[in-house]
């Protein structure tokens, strides 16, 4: 017996005995009433049981790291599934999405170049224009994320350029995207699906990243983080006498220390004891916060200062 038959005799078994138990309860209209309630629930939960079927191009998404860039890619794959795919299902010389379903979409974590041209971090979605020998490739940032525009506008176009195509021996049933020839610097994103293979280099700024990070390193410490660590001694209880040296520090590497800055300098002098330091450093801070328009600041200053013994 199949499903949908044994469900159906269970409800008819249901329905019997719920009919003979309230007939020894209720008068015949009063099980009429019952019964059409009865009947009105039952046709809801019909209509809100839904039944679940496989996606005909299912969705796929793709996480990749580029030295230091992340890169995620997330589109729907349809299927060859007997057709012929370029020239037909997907006509040559027409805006295509490159999948199916919602617009396929790539988002980097940092800038990017595409065949020269500079692709700042973000999300972007992919439209291709197929044709024999080659394709171009879009990326376009009009923030939409299902459709295909009839045409490019160009106040949305991010970045587009020309790859070949390469066709292959073998067949290959799912539309595919991917990332291969992976390197510190550089990658390539890839296309293949039926007998045609397609792939478009973009490099990452990895390099400008790891040396910019050596430089600081090898120079040492910058005020900011001097700064941090000294606040952070401070707000924890750790040697007050270390926070001292770390934010002098900071405070000498800044060419105009801020009025927030100087606001922990005083406090740091204060729980040192030094109230004559506290004081000059809190009137600075003073300063600083009424030339900004910083009444919470400007605030906690004079009560610093009073507090301290100042007049």
């Amino acid at each position: 017996m199949s499903y949908f038959k044994l469900l159906l005799t269970l409800n008819e078994i249901w329905m019997r005995k719920f009919m003979l138990y309230f007939n020894l309860l209720f008068n015949k209209n009063k099980m009429k009433k019952l019964l059409l309630l009865v009947l009105a629930f039952t046709t809801v939960c019909s209509v809100n049981a839904q039944i679940k079927t496989p996606q005909p191009s299912p969705f796929s998404k793709v996480e990749q790291k580029v030295g230091l860039t992340d890169v995620t890619l997330e589109y729907s794959r349809p299927g060859v599934k007997g057709r012929t795919v370029y020239g037909d299902l997907v006509p040559y010389g027409k805006i295509w999405r490159t999948g199916a379903n919602a617009r396929t979409k790539i988002t980097f974590s940092t800038d990017v170049t595409i065949d020269g041209q500079n692709l700042k971090a973000g999300s972007y979605s992919i439209f291709t224009i197929p044709n024999t020998d080659t394709w171009d490739v879009i990326f376009y940032n009009d923030g939409k994320e299902s459709g295909t525009p009839k045409e490019i506008d160009a106040q949305y176009l991010a970045a587009k350029t020309t790859i070949k195509t390469y066709a292959m021996e073998y067949n290959v049933e799912t539309f595919t995207m991917g990332f291969g020839n992976l390197s510190n610097n550089s990658a390539s994103l890839d296309f293949i699906w039926e007998k045609t293979y397609l792939t478009l280099p973009f490099e990452v700024p990895t390099d400008k990243a790891v040396m910019a990070s050596i430089e600081k390193v090898m120079n040492g410490p910058g005020a900011n983080d001097y700064y941090a660590a000294a606040v952070y001694y401070f707000n924890s209880g750790k040697d007050i006498n270390q926070a001292k040296t770390w934010i002098e520090k900071a405070m000498s590497m800044s060419e105009s220390p801020r009025f927030w800055q100087l606001r922990q300098q005083s406090l740091i002098y204060a729980k040192l004891g030094d109230k004559k330091a506290a004081i000059a450093t809190a009137k600075k801070s003073l300063a600083g916060a009424e030339k900004a328009g910083n009444a919470d600041y400007v605030k906690m200053n004079k009560e610093s200062i009073a507090e301290w013994g100042a007049m």
